[in-house]
């Protein structure tokens, strides 16, 4: 469920420099549609899934990947219900949505500089099949607070009722990797292991304010006794997929909001160049406190600061986690950002592998420069901010080492021996 709490924001996000509505796009799905477009791909429909499996294949989305959410809190509400739940598969930059006989699969989309980008497709057979991009309306519920106030993801945890309605006055809780395990998932199935931690998951809140029974819903290797597992590409809605896309959407929309905090702090600065004569590419003392703050924000993001410490092991039910670590970028030791824990952390060495993605590239250097100085300089053990203190020295030169490894801008950095910007 990536939704928001409904209070629009778009009115900053249309103007320059984000332009949110009017900058072209290089998300993973605008760059299918040109590739349908020119012919290079086509689309096949499937008589049960629609568009589903042949999008997910275009887009390197792999099928266990899928968690399933059955409170009514997406765009297609009408379509789902604990008997029928809304299917969610994910890569490290596109998200899609599924609901059995469903008007539309729902797309969210990474770009590298304007953040989460929506789109539906018509799940109706046609020979052109297009790709519909959102304009503002996913806004109201994808850009506020829990977004950190960009156009982004949210995952959250509600109490819903039997018919899949959240109770909303009961409250709700974002949920990422801080966030207290028996808080996290309710109105979605969780599949898996997980000792004698307890969610909110695979739980029908009949009362109000609910009762809580969070035994009941615990510990599922098998989802057949909620509803029809059949009808879905996977049986499963793995707990580890759950724990990461919980970072994951978070950590984007940490990398989003540094983008877009830079941009303004640097437009409003120059702006003020001219009106006050200054040079042309000044930057004052206000825009780099602001760009300092958004770098502060990304590297707690990226190295898991204030992670919750899970009590027992937890273990998948669908292969996620197998298929989520082949893919990771490795060292000369072999070792990857991408390692699972899982015993008690999500993350054997814990600095988000959302490091090597397009959209970090893609930060304006005031920004990214900085992340990367500080992030350096907390590997190596220098300075004494409590905020890492979760990170042993033995931790620290492992991520140290894997990121001289397999990020080359950290190399240059180390190899520079560089400690400040200035």
């Amino acid at each position: 469920m990536l939704l928001g709490n409904c209070a629009a924001q778009t009115a900053s996000y249309e103007l320059p420099p984000i332009n949110y509505l009017d900058a072209k796009v290089q998300d993973p799905v605008a760059v299918l549609a040109e590739r349908m477009a020119a012919g290079d791909v086509r689309l096949q429909h499937d008589a049960t899934f629609g568009y589903l499996p042949s999008l997910l294949q275009a887009l390197e989305v792999p099928t266990n990947s899928q968690t399933l959410v059955f409170s009514k809190t997406s765009l297609q509400l009408h379509r789902i219900s604990p008997s029928r739940p809304r299917a969610l598969y994910f890569n490290d930059d596109v998200y899609v949505g599924y609901c059995q006989r469903g008007d539309v699969l729902e797309i969210a989309a990474t770009d590298p500089e304007q953040g989460a980008i929506f789109y539906t497709l018509s799940q109706a057979e046609d020979d052109e099949p297009r790709f519909v991009r959102d304009r503002g309306n996913c806004l109201a519920c994808h850009a506020n607070s829990r977004t950190q106030d960009v156009p982004g993801y949210v995952m959250r945890s509600v109490f819903p009722d039997r018919a899949g309605r959240p109770r909303l006055g009961s409250g709700t809780f974002t949920t990422d990797i801080r966030s207290e395990f028996q808080d996290r998932w309710g109105g979605w199935y969780v599949s898996g292991n997980h000792g004698s931690m307890r969610h909110m998951g695979n739980t029908i809140f009949e009362e109000d304010p609910p009762r809580i029974d969070r035994e009941a819903g615990a510990n599922a290797e098998d989802l057949e006794p909620f509803f029809r597992t059949d009808r879905y590409l996977e049986p499963t809605s793995d707990i580890v997929a759950l724990m990461v896309l919980g970072h994951q959407t978070q950590m984007h929309n940490a990398i989003a909001a540094a983008n877009y905090e830079t941009r303004r702090a640097m437009h409003q600065s120059f702006e003020m160049n001219r009106l006050l004569d200054r040079p042309e590419g000044h930057l004052s003392d206000l825009a780099l406190r602001r760009i300092d703050s958004a770098a502060d924000k990304v590297v707690k993001q990226l190295l898991m600061c204030d992670e919750f410490t899970l009590s027992d092991p937890v273990a998948g039910s669908g292969g996620f986690a197998e298929t989520f670590q082949a893919r990771g970028q490795r060292d000369s030791r072999g070792r990857s950002l991408r390692d699972l824990d899982l015993e008690t952390r999500l993350f054997k060495y814990p600095c988000s592998y959302l490091i090597h993605a397009p959209a970090f590239d893609a930060l304006p250097d005031e920004v990214r420069n900085r992340i990367l100085q500080r992030l350096v300089t907390i590997l190596q053990g220098q300075g004494d901010s409590k905020d890492f203190d979760h990170l042993s020295p033995e931790t620290r030169a492992a991520i140290l080492e894997i990121l001289v490894d397999t990020k080359p801008a950290i190399r240059q950095w180390v190899a520079a021996g560089k400690t400040s910007l200035r």
